[in-house]
């Protein structure tokens, strides 16, 4: 049921009921029935939905042309204390009436920044038990925890990269803060998106020693959660550019060697974007089959980007057929390893009605529900695993097994080369598979 505070903000809407998809009541799940099993689970298992705490009840519209669109009735208060309990009050209302289950955080979306770190550390302190009686009450859950170590101008030229060590440390103290709060909230993982890890011009940069600052700060606050008790996953959030002309985090191929190369593979995993992959040349299917093929597949942020705009716009998640191949890859991969999807999507500027954000994730849930069942319905009804497989059957016996299983060596692929003389084409298929997606679709 609902939670509600002393004030109810979001005035006329209840519990958002699934109602399937003859309904035309636009506040109802057409597809998202949290309790129907697919592949064995139900679909919330296979989501946890989450709402981005930054977007959903901090966000105000605005943008480099203008200031925002949206008053938030919560962000009223003088008191920061006051201010941060109202806007708790708002999102776990919200996020009980939406039916999801989870919510994530930057530290400072949960209570403004104070003057000073030990300020900060105050305020962070007094909001955190009123959340934990919030989620307490509602049975709401923490998906992950982060900090915003890239909007304040101290960290103009990075946190962990910073070529200050006084900034770094300053990240560190921040870090510890966020960390903490994640785990006195029950957190099930903890994020770090290095939003200004990077570089603007290489004039002025040494990689290799940012690099390798980076690597060791990872581990540094790996090893504090880790003596604090904290059992979840750490995830890296990878994006090519923006702030930054180049970030270390380009993407899930770029990350990945970075984890292996400074020993971070064991506790570390990928949160992928949608709006990052696009932004870095790639589908999110590609992300995510990249990660898997690792087994750093840890979670999502759904979103999408404008195919007219080169930056990332976070709208939300309707792509049916984007999404489709997204859980192509996710059932085949065995799901999400800690992780869950988070709608890091936010309004659009002149979407200024409360209903609004309900639309907003209601239809990116119905996006993902829809999309699960027909990937579950391709990958039990048709013949697509079995076009995939058809593909690589030489390596199944024969020369092409003992290839794999590394009893060949390069003299003995010259010999095999010359005993089979030229070869037929073969056929990838693509438009055949092309077509079978739509027509489940």
């Amino acid at each position: 049921m609902p939670l509600l505070g002393d004030t109810e903000y979001f005035k006329g809407i209840g519990q958002i009921p699934y109602e399937g998809k003859e309904s035309d009541n636009p506040l109802s799940y057409k597809y998202y029935d949290p309790e129907r099993l697919v592949n064995g689970a139900p679909m919330k298992t296979h989501f946890k939905f989450a709402v981005a705490y930054w977007h959903s009840f901090c966000g105000t519209g605005a943008d480099p042309f203008g200031p925002g669109t949206l008053r938030h009735p919560w962000d009223i208060a003088d008191d920061p204390i006051a201010a941060a309990r109202q806007k708790a009050d708002a999102a776990f209302e919200f996020i009980t009436k939406l039916g999801f289950e989870y919510f994530c955080f930057h530290d400072f979306d949960l209570i403004a920044e104070g003057p000073t770190l030990r300020e900060s550390e105050k305020r962070l302190e007094k909001i955190v038990p009123y959340l934990k009686d919030k989620m307490e009450a509602s049975g709401v859950k923490l998906l992950w925890g982060t900090a915003n170590c890239f909007s304040h101008p101290r960290y103009m030229n990075g946190a962990s990269t910073n070529p200050d060590f006084r900034v770094l440390a300053r990240a560190g103290a921040q870090i510890k803060g966020a960390m903490d709060a994640t785990i006195a909230l029950g957190g099930e993982n903890y994020v770090f998106w290095g939003g200004r890890e990077g570089y603007m011009s290489l004039l002025n940069t040494l990689v290799g020693k940012e690099l390798d600052h980076m690597g060791r700060f990872l581990g540094m606050a790996r090893d504090y959660a880790r003596s604090q008790g904290f059992k979840g996953t750490f995830f890296i959030e990878p994006k090519p550019m923006e702030p930054m002309k180049h970030q270390y985090d380009y993407d899930a191929a770029t990350v990945i060697g970075f984890l292996h190369q400074y020993g971070l593979q064991d506790d570390f995993k990928l949160n992928l974007e949608v709006n990052h992959a696009t932004l870095a040349g790639h589908s999110m299917q590609h992300e995510m089959e990249m990660a898997a093929t690792r087994g750093m597949l840890g979670s999502i942020d759904a979103n999408r980007g404008d195919y007219q705009n080169g930056w990332d716009t976070d709208q939300f998640p309707n792509n049916l057929n984007e999404v489709t191949l997204m859980m192509l890859t996710l059932l085949e991969a065995g799901g999400l390893q800690g992780g869950g999807i988070n709608f890091d999507a936010k309004l659009r500027r002149n979407s200024t009605d409360p209903q609004d954000l309900f639309h907003a994730h209601i239809g990116g849930a119905d996006t993902f529900a829809r999309a699960l069942l027909i990937a579950d319905r391709i990958l039990r009804d048709s013949n697509y695993r079995q076009l995939r497989r058809q593909r690589y059957e030489s390596f199944e016996s024969g020369q092409g097994a003992a290839f794999e299983l590394g009893k060949l060596n390069l003299q003995d692929l010259y010999t095999i080369a010359l005993e089979q003389g030229e070869l037929p084409l073969q056929s990838g298929k693509q438009e055949m598979l092309e077509n079978l997606i739509n027509r489940y679709i």
